[in-house]
């Protein structure tokens, strides 16, 4: 490998929009994510919507429809 051009790799905290914060290793010192493994729908069993920025209503509103 070159020398140099390289991320340095070291700790992380990655941090869920419920609250819950894991530690890891990676390139960023710190990651924000909105859904995690104790929050997730397949993991939890529980129904949980998630609106994936208006996407729907970006399309309505792109084709005047509704």
């Amino acid at each position: 490998m070159r020398e140099g051009i390289h991320p340095n790799y070291g700790p992380a905290t990655i941090k869920c929009a419920c609250g819950a914060i894991f530690e890891t290793g990676s390139v960023k010192e710190t990651i924000n994510v909105e859904i995690c493994s104790k929050c997730h729908p397949f993991y939890t069993g529980k129904q949980k919507l998630v609106d994936t920025g208006g996407r729907v209503e970006k399309f309505k509103k792109k084709f005047n429809i509704g």
